[in-house]
């Protein structure tokens, strides 16, 4: 086969030692930005045929009001002067969510963003297709929260900043807790060195043996009998212990006069030869 035909390698195939990857959640992101879309503007077309020019309609409870307003700033009213900002700020958001759904590998993370890309788009729409024109249009509210006595709790807002407020909750909660948008979390990676305390024993010197060291007494030296005095090493065959105090016949005999080993030939000390005189002879 020559070189010019040989086979290249699938882009899907990993390493024998790369782990595998959690798959991509651009799915989860796309169908969660979808759903919230599609909520948006099709509450946003009732709330105009049925709620435009007309008073609120109180749930029961009187907690949640619907009404229409119109607001030309950004969620929950605010900055109501800066309609042309956030109609570009809505913009910039969608294309970084959207480069960033190739990277994506976390459902939690697909969920948020999907949130947060779908309430952009939905007040996105309303800028650009409402009046007073494009860049320049009023975002349809039509929730508002009150207490029972009608006072209002938040501005009147609508599904669009619901998902925009939930997705970044959900994002700074993911980010707390260490959870990072390719599935993994920090903090659970350990550094593959090992540690100072991990260290295995050094190398052995030759000639020492392996295993532990015995710790039972050393070797033990003769003991030196009594009135040894110190005065030199004990002859191996010399029992311990003082000898006898009786008379001993080989001290008086002829060996010893001799100046021979007491007890014969198998004897283990030499006896001086006494000077003085022998038995039977006057002292």
């Amino acid at each position: 086969m020559s070189g010019s035909q040989r086979p290249r390698p699938s882009p899907s195939a990993r390493p024998a030692g790369d782990p595998a990857r959690p798959p991509r959640r651009t799915a989860v992101l796309a169908l969660t930005a979808a759903g919230v879309l599609l909520a948006d503007l099709v509450s946003k077309i009732l709330v105009v045929a049925e709620l435009l020019g007309r008073p609120p309609v109180t749930l029961p409870g009187g907690f949640l009001w619907l009404t229409h307003a119109r607001n030309p700033g950004a969620a929950f009213s605010f900055a109501e002067g800066a309609t042309v900002l956030f109609t570009a700020v809505a913009a910039a958001v969608i294309a970084v969510i959207a480069r960033t759904a190739s990277k994506l590998r976390s459902t939690a993370w697909a969920i948020s963003l999907g949130l947060v890309l779908g309430g952009a788009a939905g007040n996105l729409v309303d800028r650009l297709f409402r009046s007073p024109g494009p860049l320049r249009g009023h975002v349809v509210d039509w929730i508002s929260l009150r207490t029972p006595d009608g006072r209002m709790l938040f501005p009147i807002f609508n599904l669009a900043d619901s998902g925009i407020v939930c997705g970044g909750i959900l994002a700074v909660l993911l980010a707390v807790l260490g959870y990072e948008m390719d599935g993994s979390r920090s903090g659970s990676r350990r550094d593959p060195t090992p540690g100072p305390d991990a260290a295995g024993p050094g190398p052995v010197r030759p000639g020492t043996p392996a295993g532990p060291v015995p710790t039972g007494p050393g070797p033990v030296r003769p003991a030196t009998p009594p009135g040894a005095g110190g005065s030199g090493p004990l002859d191996p065959g010399t029992p311990a212990g003082p000898g006898p105090t009786g008379p001993d016949p080989d001290r008086s005999g002829p060996a010893a006069q001799r100046g021979q080993p007491a007890g014969g030939a198998a004897g283990h000390a030499w006896w001086p030869v006494p000077e003085g005189p022998g038995p039977g002879q006057a002292r």
